[in-house]
């Protein structure tokens, strides 16, 4: 109970689930509850028009909507979730600017914890792949098009110009089709602005492991989105999955090598962490409720979302015995909640939760789209229109309706901008992949940073003051690039793949930031570029200038 008597609602999550969980609860409990969300970020992120933002259509503040704007009366706490004490009903966060530690109870507890993405098992995929998922996500996409524009605008090198002219999706499910089809207007849309592109340079590619697109909707309409891709220049390739990414290439199942450098994963949903440790009844990570949305064995937790196993039958056997991870059901889901959390409180029995989808929608972009809604099945541009005409309705607020409405009318006029914008930092380290042969840096290149070999062999090739060619071979726990980092600023040497090979690569500023100001490694590499290259002692060991590499 709460310090005035009220019963306390604790509602984990701040996605479709969650918010409008906690909002169902607020209309049917009123004042008679405390509740309280609790979320990584203070916004709730519309996901369906993800590839929309990506694609530029409509603006980033349109795909979001602040929480304590859609949910007054329920307090909102941005904090992140470390753990969840079932036998003292406590949830243990970590707050502010501080990441304080601090314990909230709970009297009833809904977990709407959604889904992670798990790309681990193809080698080099969570390295070198954009996801869609969040915010960022769509920000980095759009961001990182318009940079493999830019510079294939520019370059000299063949090679690479094609890299940069090739676009992978991965996944033809309802975010991959939508994904790629947007894509695909933003790099054609904006093809005036670049005079050294041709169009005919311009590859786009979607990745379905399964035999026909969009698994989830009738095979004629999987059908119709595979013929209108192929009309509008992107190669859909079916049966066929990916074994390996490294930054500059992937390697299909069927041995095939694409060279590219944008590859977006919309595969690997895999279940929340925090739901998988928590012991609560779970099927590969789902947890599992009873039709009423309590979780089995626990009348005081509810669970419902992606994260949820829920029944729809009474015996269930079958996948679609249990609630699809959709936006569709989980709204009903959430309305359901509420009445059955309120029925609990008032010591009435809780009714099953039944519900059959009205239908699903995707848009394959250039105005076109596929729909099966009350069994009735569209294409083209009228199932296009009702894609967006259903979302519009699902997005809260009339303001934010009223805004995404115009930016759409005005996307048909206008077009689209190549503007970079909110550009993500780049993160200190990260684990790159690189194949027999692939480069990663050649002398006379820009120090951009430091790599520690994980796995495989690489070998360095430089030339000395007196022109004589030298060669080294650096294995698993060898590093190199420190040199240019330390001393010279330009790559004095060229590395490349021996082998199938994995680096752990920290940033140029980070690097010089550890090595300038840990005694350790300001020792080590003082005499470490001392003795492989015989540098003076008083160069090699002397912190780096501020702006070097």
């Amino acid at each position: 109970m709460s310090a005035s008597g009220q019963t306390r609602i604790l509602v984990l999550g701040g996605g479709f689930a969650g918010m409008f969980a906690a909002r169902e609860l607020r209309r049917q409990l009123g004042a008679h509850a405390e509740i309280e969300l609790i979320n990584d970020v203070n916004y709730f992120v519309f996901q369906p028009l993800l590839p929309e933002v990506a694609a530029g259509s409509i603006s980033i503040r349109d795909a979001v909507s602040p929480l304590r704007r859609l949910l007054p009366g329920v307090r909102v706490r941005q904090a992140q979730i470390y753990d969840i004490d079932l036998a003292r009903k406590v949830v243990v966060i970590f707050q502010g600017v501080q990441r304080r530690y601090v314990e909230v109870g709970y009297d009833h507890l809904v977990l709407a914890l959604g889904q992670e993405i798990d790309l681990s098992r193809i080698p080099g995929l969570a390295a070198h792949a954009l996801t869609m998922k969040a915010l960022g996500d769509a920000m980095a996409l759009r961001n990182h098009v318009i940079d493999k524009l830019e510079h294939a605008d520019i370059t000299t090198l063949p090679e690479v110009k094609r890299e940069c002219l090739t676009f992978t999706v991965i996944g033809g499910g309802f975010s991959g089709v939508e994904t790629v089809g947007e894509m695909r207007d933003l790099i054609f849309g904006s093809l005036h602005f670049y005079p050294n592109i041709r169009k005919d340079e311009i590859r786009v590619l979607l990745i379905e492991f399964a035999d026909r697109l969009l698994g989830e909707l009738p095979a004629s309409l999987g059908a119709y989105a595979q013929s209108f891709f192929a009309k509008q220049g992107i190669e859909v390739l079916l049966k066929t999955g990916v074994s390996e990414a490294t930054g500059t290439a992937i390697v299909t199942t069927s041995g095939e090598v694409i060279g590219t450098r944008t590859v977006v994963a919309t595969i690997g949903n895999a279940p929340s962490k925090m739901a998988e440790k928590l012991g609560l009844p779970n099927e590969r990570g789902r947890i599992r409720t009873e039709r009423s949305l309590r979780v089995e064995g626990h009348p005081e937790i509810w669970a419902l979302g992606d994260a949820a196993l829920i029944p729809l039958v009474d015996t269930p056997s079958a996948r679609h015995d249990y609630a699809p991870p959709t936006a569709q059901f989980a709204v009903r889901e959430a309305r359901h909640l509420a009445r059955n959390l309120r029925a609990a409180l008032d010591a009435r029995a809780p009714e099953p939760f039944r519900y059959k989808s009205k239908g699903s929608l995707a848009s394959l972009g250039a105005g076109r789209g596929v729909a099966e809604v009350f069994g009735w099945r569209l294409t083209g541009f009228p199932a296009w229109v009702l894609w967006r005409t259903y979302y519009l309705s699902f997005v809260p607020g009339f303001a934010t309706k009223a805004r995404i409405a115009s930016q759409w009318m005005l996307d048909l006029v206008l077009g689209r901008s190549t503007v970079q914008t909110g550009n993500k930092p780049p993160e200190g380290t990260k684990y790159l992949r690189y194949r027999a042969g692939d480069r990663v840096f050649e002398e006379g290149n820009r120090a951009d940073g430091f790599y520690v070999v994980k796995s495989g062999r690489f070998e360095l090739t430089w030339r000395d003051a007196e022109g004589k060619a030298n060669r080294l071979e650096i294995g698993p726990d060898g590093h190199f690039g420190e040199r240019a980092l330390l001393v010279e600023g330009l790559r004095t040497g060229t590395v490349r793949a021996i082998e199938d090979s994995e680096v752990l690569f920290v940033t140029a500023r980070d690097f010089q930031r550890l090595a300038s100001t840990l005694p350790p490694l300001r020792d080590y590499f003082g005499g470490y570029l001392e003795q492989a290259f015989n540098l003076p002692a008083t160069a090699a060991g002397q912190p780096p200038r501020a702006d070097a590499g």
